[in-house]
């Protein structure tokens, strides 16, 4: 009897023993996709991910992500510091010729109001210089002014299908398809309407200015029940050197650019409580991501 209850005691410990171990590895495969997810993630600059806190692994992946918000942030402050420095620059190099100019016309004219200078044509150039400068203000101000998001369910479907109409003769110009595919119907996001509209015009128009044939759309829900939007081109890839620079407010890589379009859409997601991320641009495609929480 006493042997019989001895064997039946050491065949449970070997089955809680092999329950345990199996536990434990099911754990530690779990903990590893974690981890790969969280590099995949990182690797593509995508900081919206969160574990729950479940656990003291889950919670130490966090603290990891929320050291890489905080250099992310860090970055964008450092962005600014050339925001301001590029304003001064543009302002300095727009004002010192009119005062230098003004000053020297004042100097030149005698008491009967005459001068040495072309008076008209040194006007002329204050006048130009002016309206330069006020056209760099009001595009500043167009970018530090964004409105309070006036919020509404929107159908994501009803929004593309006007966004893209209104991209149709544009594209159609440039010889190119715009299309959108939803993951799954019926999805929609709370948003400001206008201002979303604004963002993925700004992206397809991009899109074009870049020479892409195609731009597909794609959408559906996140890992968290958060809707992503993927805008995809396959036109002329961002230089790499630009990558890290394209949400900086007035960098530009077109001639004729204004380089507010991108971080004007930062800020409008940013309101939203959303993100807005440039996740690829090579020879295959330039694919930038829209994340609604």
């Amino acid at each position: 009897m006493t042997f019989t209850v001895w064997h039946l005691i050491g065949a449970c410990s070997i089955v809680a023993i092999i329950v345990a171990v199996i536990a434990t590895l099911h754990t530690r495969r779990k903990d590893i996709r974690k981890v790969a997810y969280m590099m995949d993630a990182l690797e593509d600059g995508e900081l919206n991910f969160r574990f729950q806190d479940k656990n003291k692994f889950n919670r130490t992946l966090n603290r990891i992500r929320t050291i890489f918000e905080k250099q992310r942030q860090a970055h964008e402050q450092d962005s600014w510091s050339k925001l301001i420095r590029v304003l001064t620059h543009e302002i300095m190099n727009t004002v010192s010729p009119i005062a230098s100019l003004s000053d020297a016309l004042a100097k030149s004219m005698d008491e009967n109001g005459h001068s040495e200078l072309d008076v008209k044509t040194g006007l002329d150039t204050i006048s130009d210089s002016s309206k330069n400068l006020i056209k760099f203000v009001e595009t500043y101000r167009q970018l530090s002014g964004v409105a309070r998001p006036s919020r509404r369910a929107v159908d994501l479907q009803e929004l593309m299908d006007q966004v893209i109409s209104l991209n149709s003769e544009y594209a159609a110009s440039c010889g190119a398809v715009c299309t959108y595919r939803p993951e799954e119907p019926d999805l929609m996001v709370y948003a400001d309407e206008g201002q979303i509209s604004q963002v993925l015009i700004n992206l397809i128009k991009n899109a074009l200015q870049a020479g892409a044939k195609h731009i597909d759309i794609h959408a559906g829900m996140g890992r968290e029940d958060e809707v992503v939007i993927r805008v995809a081109n396959d036109g002329e890839p961002i230089p790499v050197s630009a990558q890290e620079q394209v949400f900086v407010p007035f960098y530009t890589t077109k001639e004729d650019g204004s380089g507010i379009g991108l971080s004007l859409a930062r800020q409008i997601m940013r309101q939203h409580n959303g993100t807005i991320d440039l996740i690829q641009s090579d020879v295959n495609q330039t694919v930038f991501q829209l994340v609604f929480r």
